[in-house]
Parts: structure tokens; sequence; C-alpha cells
């Protein structure tokens, strides 16, 4: 794998929803739409309606996360299920709310909001959400978990506790919400997230300069607006000399003022490419106010931790091969056709 970092102009999320969609169809539509999409899973309602369920799909690479929300179900992945159409991935699910359980061949566990688990998608399973979901969905392709830990499988189920003490578990959480999201998403870093699941699932055995790789583009992600950051910042953050943390990021193909700048530009990009979404100093005004309303360009550069506009759009267009301003007109057209 490369430190290339996924391009902003990765497709836009996509939306399903079985709300509107006839009550007979909609658990064999989202069965369809899911493992067309993730992993192929039977569902079964488990209150009094019809499924009421939405999904936010996102791509990083190989990489396929999503935001899941429901009413009450249980889903399944059977033997059969498996043999027909197997995933080879791991699947990682993140509890954001509602209680749940994860039935497999070594027992039940009992996951709460702010658990991330990371099971093999092609071993028998069963999930539960009593009082409905919404969690985030991430399906690693087996080959790039392989190359990343050097592991040919899960083992068995790992809990971590992304509301913890867990920064690599937050972490994930943090890059995979950001990414699946309806407005302003910003594309997950596929490395980033590869790496992450990585010492996830090898726990003490990870590889210690992919950790410490993790442990670095997690700092970076929460401070990206930050104009001051600086790599021995970063580097006092992970725990490590900045000569250390620079040869470990060398070594990946990239350095850490590169990171951040291409992370800059990504976030930038999704903030103008987001319907020249409003500036939330104006939120109460902004349904009264046409498109022009949102953000500038300097605005943008501004949030995402430029101190010259200049540089920004210097940067930008070298990186995207068009000007912010070009992304920004395209999207108020395309807010104003949607009007």
């Amino acid at each position: 794998m490369t430190g290339a970092v996924t391009s902003a102009l990765a497709p836009a999320p996509r939306v399903f929803s079985t709300v509107g969609l006839p009550d007979r169809r909609r658990i064999e539509l989202w069965e369809g739409h899911n493992a067309a999409a993730l992993i192929g899973l039977r569902c079964q309602t488990s209150g009094p309606g019809a499924l009421a369920a939405t999904e936010i799909n996102a791509s990083a690479g190989q990489v396929q996360l999503a935001r899941v929300a429901g009413s009450p179900h249980v889903v399944e992945r059977t033997a059969a299920d498996i043999r027909r159409a197997p995933a080879g991935a791991i699947a990682v699910y993140v509890t954001l709310r509602g209680e749940a359980w994860f039935e497999h061949a070594g027992g039940r566990l009992a996951l709460r909001p702010g658990h991330v688990l990371l099971c093999e998608a092609d071993r028998p399973f069963a999930r539960g959400f009593a009082r409905g979901l919404e969690e985030l969905a991430i399906k690693v392709p087996r080959a790039a978990f392989t190359a990343g830990t050097g592991l040919a499988s899960v083992a068995s189920p790992v809990i971590a506790d992304a509301g913890g003490r867990d920064p690599y578990a937050r972490a994930l959480a943090g890059l995979a919400g950001r990414a699946a999201r309806r407005e302003r998403a910003v594309p997950a870093d596929e490395r980033a997230v590869l790496e992450l699941v990585a010492v996830l699932a090898a726990g003490p055995d990870a590889d210690r300069p992919a950790a410490y790789r993790a442990a670095a583009r997690s700092f970076i992600e929460d401070r990206l607006a930050d104009p001051g950051l600086t790599a021995a910042q970063v580097a006092a953050a992970t725990g490590i000399s900045e000569r250390h943390l620079s040869r470990i990021f060398a070594a990946d193909g990239t350095s850490i003022p590169r990171h951040v700048l291409a992370r800059r530009l990504q976030l930038a990009y999704a903030m103008l490419a987001d319907s020249a979404r409003a500036d939330p100093a104006r939120a109460s005004q902004a349904r009264a106010e046409p498109p022009s309303a949102g953000l500038t360009v300097a605005d943008v550069a501004a949030r995402c931790g430029f101190t010259s506009a200049a540089h920004f759009s210097h940067a930008f267009r070298q990186h995207f091969g068009q000007r912010a301003g070009e992304v920004r007109r395209q999207a108020l057209a395309a807010r104003a056709a949607a009007a």
C-alpha cells in the first residue's frame, strides 16, 4: 500500500432508504442494497411496523464505509449466505446510538454506544437492535487487512471503546463518521483507516510504526483547522521524537507537512462542494438567504488552517486541477438547479 491520501474527488456519499417504499418490499430491497454496498445479510423486523432504515454509503479506495440508522430489527449472516456470496472482508461496526447484541460461535456480546466491533464477515453471526440503531459500518477487504497486519483473519471478535481511552477506536470512528454523512462529507484517508483497523485487530502485537502513524494521523485529523499545528506538536502527542516520526512517515512515502496539507485540502474541497453550505454564524437566516450566503473561498481557507489565501488557492489548484472558486460556483449552480 502506498502513502497516498484518498482523493477528495472520490464519489460523493450515496443515500438509500426504505422510507417511502412499499411496506412488503422494504426488507427485500434493504437486503439487496446491503449485499451490493457492504455485506449480504438476512433481515427481520423485531418491532411493530415496517422496517424504516436509511444508509449513507461512502468509499475510501478499497474500503467501504456507511452510516446506518434504522428501526428495531435483527440481521443474520448464515453459513449458506457465506457459501453463496463470500465477502472476503473484515467487518467493523461502531455503535453510535442504541444498544445491540452480537452473537457468534463463541457466544453473545453486548454492545453499547461507543463500542467498536471487529469481526470476520465470512463467519456466521447475528446482530440485533431491540430499540433501533445508528451505527457506522466499515468493510475492509481481506487482502488489505492481511497486508497491514500480517494476519490472515480476526481469530475472534474484538471490541474497543471509542468513547473511552482507546485513541485508535476513537480515531477510526471519527474518520468513518466524517466520510459517511449527508453534508460536508470528508473522504476518509484510506491508509489511515487500514492502519487503525490493523492496530485494533493486532492489539499489543501491532506493528509499532503503523501504530505511531495511526496515532499521529488521529491527532492531525482533530486539528486540521489549527494554523499553528506543527510536526513537533504531532510528534509530542504521539510520544516519540519528531525525527523518528518523520522517518516513519517517509517510509510510507510522505511527510507530516505533506499529509497535513493534503487533508486540509480535502476538507476544503468538501466544504466548497457541499452546495455552498450556509455559514453557521448566519444559521438563523439560512433558509431566507440565497445560496450565495454560504462561506466564501477565503472563509473556507481560514477554517481549514490556511493563513494565506494565495497559498491556499495555489495549493488547491495544483492538487485538484481546478480553482477553488470553480468548485464553489459549480456547487452553487447545482444547489440553485435543485431548488
